[in-house]
C-alpha cells in the first residue's frame, strides 16, 4: 500500500518532469502544512529562489483567508522584483482548499499563470 507521502512525492515528480522556471517566467511552488502554508518563486536555471512569504505571522482569519493573504503578498513581492508572469506549482497538492486560495490571492495581486 503507498502512503500519502509516498502518492504527493510521485505526483510532485511527475509535475516537475512537465514544468520548470526560467528568470523570465518562474515557478511559484507551494508547501502547505497541517498549520501553515508557504510560496516561494523560484528561478530553476539559476537554481535559486527570488521572492518567498509564509503565513506565520498571520492570525486573523481561517486557513483558506490566511492563504489568500500570502498569495496576495507573495504577488506584491514578486512585482516588485519584476515578476509578472509565473508557472504555477502545487507541488503534489491537489489544486483545491488551500492551495487554490493561495493561487487566486497571487492572481488578484497581479501575478499571472
Amino acid at each position: 500500500m503507498v502512503s500519502k507521502i509516498q502518492r504527493r512525492n510521485k505526483i510532485k515528480a511527475r509535475i516537475r518532469g512537465k514544468i520548470s522556471g526560467t528568470p523570465e517566467r518562474p515557478r511559484l511552488s507551494v508547501f502547505r502544512s497541517n498549520k501553515q502554508i508557504y510560496a516561494q518563486v523560484i528561478d530553476d536555471v539559476a537554481g535559486n529562489t527570488i521572492v518567498s512569504a509564509s503565513s506565520k505571522g498571520i492570525t486573523e482569519g481561517n486557513k483558506s483567508e490566511i492563504a489568500a493573504k500570502v498569495g496576495e503578498a507573495i504577488a506584491q513581492k514578486a512585482i516588485e522584483a519584476g515578476i509578472s508572469q509565473v508557472v504555477f506549482d502545487r507541488n503534489g497538492f491537489l489544486f483545491h482548499g488551500r492551495v487554490k486560495s493561495l493561487a487566486d490571492g497571487a492572481r488578484k495581486g497581479g501575478l499571472k499563470f
